[in-house]
């Protein structure tokens, strides 16, 4: 068979390429330390569970879900205004099947192809998809350890930016543990205002930031919804990763363009998987609170135990994910990484995966409760690796 050109623009990628080679490892005998992908360890709450199961047994809930049910999108405007104090209606929300699958499709919405694009580097790897899908021009902006990984756009090439359609931004950062302050993005409004460029904002990991820092919403901010959008998910907050309950939010005609886009390809979020999400934003805060410490505590572990045994580590503020420069004597992210899972059987995830401003760091994911981090950095530092 013959296929199109536009498959040449994706492999297999490194992830899935570590994978293998973790399996092969796994099937001679070695120990893994998975600290790969951010797969919450905490486990989903009960009353979550059981109202999907519950739901599933419905046979009038087994069918094309073609809308969002009103319960939900009640209660999720509510959960908003609790969370961030932004005030929403019905017809500025709508799911989607995981901020990932948004993200692909949603430049579709502001670009066509030859259009250009503004990327993080580094950056989540389905912001290139997104641009990919919607056959955009890629210009990357550069998020340096130097400016705490913010965003600098004011820096950007004026003839750049009035090319460009739309910018992604996420915050607290997938790699690199930034965050964000309030003033940073008012900035970027002022600059879509200027250029007349649409700001996509991942909300990804509002509830699990460190250091007394306040997450905060895209949207709370003044002019915002007229120049951007929002993705929330409540995968990492509530452990629902495989659920895929994330939410696209804007202004009522940006929705209506989603929807008639989502028609196409997708018949809405199954109805159990609705219910579910009621449940998960009904769990209480103490509990998302206790999570919160508790990354925040293994962050800690991490980072400090690193740092002891010789690491080069910018302190995350955000996330579940630590960003740790690889050693001098490497010449890649790749190279190290390799060599960490063979020495020692610690996954973790090489930087160029990311972007090429990302090669000299790896990212690990705390995923593991903090006696095994303590032990891992144990076997690292046995390990003679640095």
């Amino acid at each position: 068979m013959k296929y199109s050109k536009f498959m040449e623009g994706f492999d297999e990628g490194i992830f899935e390429k570590l994978n293998n080679k973790k399996i092969e490892l796994e099937k001679n005998g070695k120990k893994i330390y998975d600290l790969f992908v951010g797969t919450p360890d905490f486990k989903p709450e009960e009353n979550i569970l059981k109202e999907i199961s519950n739901k599933a047994l419905n046979p009038d809930l087994i069918k094309y879900s073609l809308q969002d049910i009103e319960p939900l999108k009640e209660r999720f405007i509510k959960h908003y205004k609790d969370r961030f104090n932004v005030t929403l209606s019905k017809d500025e929300i709508m799911t989607v099947n995981g901020t990932q699958d948004g993200m692909c499709h949603v430049g579709m919405l502001f670009a066509d192809p030859g259009d250009y694009c503004l990327l993080p580097n580094p950056g989540y790897v389905a912001f290139e998809a997104c641009a990919k899908f919607a056959r955009c021009k890629i210009e990357y902006y550069p998020l340096l350890e130097e400016n705490d990984f913010m965003p600098r756009l004011d820096l950007i090439d004026p003839e750049i930016l009035k090319k460009t359609k739309f910018v992604i931004i996420s915050y607290p950062s997938n790699p690199t543990g930034g965050v964000i302050t309030k003033e940073r993005y008012e900035e970027i409004i002022d600059l879509a205002i200027k250029y007349d460029f649409v700001i996509i904002n991942d909300n990804a990991y509002s509830d699990i930031v460190f250091d007394d820092f306040k997450s905060f919403s895209f949207l709370s901010l003044p002019n915002a919804k007229k120049v951007g959008c929002e993705f929330y998910s409540l995968s990492k907050s509530y452990n629902t990763t495989g659920s895929r309950i994330s939410f696209f939010l804007g202004d009522k005609e940006v929705i209506e363009q989603f929807k008639k886009l989502r028609s196409q390809y997708d018949f809405g979020m199954y109805y159990p998987i609705q219910y579910g999400a009621i449940e998960a934003m009904n769990v209480s805060p103490l509990i998302i609170e206790k999570q919160r410490k508790e990354y925040e505590e293994r962050r800690n572990v991490f980072c400090d135990g690193m740092k002891k045994i010789g690491f080069d580590v910018k302190v995350s503020k955000g996330t579940m994910f630590v960003f740790v420069k690889i050693p001098n004597k490497y010449k890649d992210s790749i190279s190290f990484s390799t060599d960490l899972l063979e020495k020692t059987g610690v996954l973790c995830t090489p930087g160029i995966a990311f972007g090429s401003l990302g090669d000299r760091y790896v990212r690990f994911a705390l995923v593991k409760p903090k006696e095994e981090l303590l032990n891992i950095i144990e076997i690292i530092k046995n390990s003679n690796i640095i």
